[in-house]
């Protein structure tokens, strides 16, 4: 018999825990309610969490190379983030319609949004958007039919769409006071594609 473990720091549970107990403590309880409400539940509830290396290499919770198209290396949201395993989590997108469009350089120094992403962002409506690892960058999340990954250049900079075979490093920073949900992007990437 294995000994249940904590859903958000991996650590086992208390003997006296009952019997459908997720969290080792009212402060592990706390910090992964938290962690929900920053990312969308429509993400956090799948278990296609991998953690990267600073160059972005996929890694499993454990630490060993992860794949972005083998499910045997992904994990629960809870876990991945909990690991100490590379620098940060990620989502792998594997066709069931969520998708993520990556705005390259769509910010200035001062995080304000440039006038080529802008339409982009609008069009998008009221969906999750979050600013990427380099503080220059946007995640724009959403569902929608998209079958293979593309890049495409607007103005100055690029967009990636992207809808299976990858995964995205998330960060969880919030863009504006976008909403915590996944919208319907079809729209965009038909008129970007």
């Amino acid at each position: 018999m294995t000994t249940p473990t904590c859903e958000h720091c991996g650590g086992p549970l208390p003997i006296t825990a009952r019997r459908h107990a997720q969290y080792c403590s009212g402060r592990c309880r706390t910090a992964a309610c938290r962690a929900r409400q920053t990312i969308p539940a429509e993400l956090t509830r799948r278990p296609r969490w991998i953690r990267h290396t600073a160059r972005k290499v996929p890694l499993t919770v454990g630490g060993a190379v992860a794949s972005s198209t083998d499910p045997a290396t992904w994990s629960r949201y809870a876990y991945a983030a909990a690991s100490t395993a590379g620098v940060g989590v990620g989502f792998v997108l594997d066709g069931d319609g969520v998708i993520c469009l990556d705005l390259d350089h769509a910010l200035d120094a001062d995080g304000e949004l440039l006038p080529w992403a802008q339409p982009i962002v609008d069009a998008a409506g009221p969906t999750w958007v979050e600013v990427s690892r380099s503080g220059t960058g946007l995640h724009v999340w959403g569902r929608g039919a998209l079958p293979h990954g593309r890049r495409i250049t607007v103005g100055p900079g690029s967009v990636e769409l992207y809808g299976i075979g990858r995964y995205i490093a998330v960060t969880g920073r919030t863009f504006g006071d976008r909403p915590r949900r996944l919208g319907d992007l079809q729209h965009v990437i038909d008129a970007l594609l």
